[in-house]
């Protein structure tokens, strides 16, 4: 079905792009927020992301993972925003004022979840957000964050056993 949409939208139909960011805004501004770590911040990253998409569209082969394809534009946008510092003072405030959905999750627990996420590297970070939060194939994360295959297996073992460590979590495996 994408690749349908994806034809359309080379040839200009803003409503094909339109049913695709319908498809897939939702996994791009999750893998945001958890990369990030800034509800508001990701959410402005995604749009900026899907303005870029738009832009780059006639690049993308019609057989491509566009999901995949969205994260990794949004991964390059997170990069440079956290590179750049711009919204670093924001980041409590928009924190404590962000409303978060109730997952059963008791909120002491995600925050300490959010605490040892912030502490991993950016790329780390990224590749645990994906594989292990939104569920992606490591060969879809790496193709997503421009990465080879072996390193993002790699930063799947150690940023899952650094979260365990640090949420004092024994790994029963």
């Amino acid at each position: 079905m994408d690749a349908t949409l994806v034809r359309a939208a080379q040839g200009g139909s803003e409503e094909a792009f339109a049913r695709l960011v319908d498809r897939h805004q939702q996994a791009l501004r999750a893998f945001l927020r958890r990369a990030c770590g800034n509800r508001a911040l990701a959410d402005d990253l995604a749009q900026e992301a899907l303005l870029t998409a738009w832009s780059r569209i006639d690049r993308l082969d019609e057989a491509a993972n566009v999901r995949a394809w969205l994260c990794g534009i949004g991964y390059n946008k997170c990069r440079t925003e956290l590179r750049s510092g711009r919204r670093v003072r924001q980041r409590e405030a928009d924190y404590q004022s962000s409303d978060h959905r109730s997952t059963g999750v008791a909120p002491e627990d995600r925050l300490a979840l959010e605490q040892a996420m912030a502490v991993l590297p950016l790329e780390q970070r990224a590749v645990v957000a994906l594989c292990l939060a939104a569920e992606f194939s490591h060969a879809d994360a790496a193709e997503a964050l421009g990465l080879p295959l072996g390193t993002v297996k790699s930063h799947v073992t150690r940023g899952r056993a650094r979260l365990m460590e640090a949420l004092g979590v024994r790994d029963e495996r």
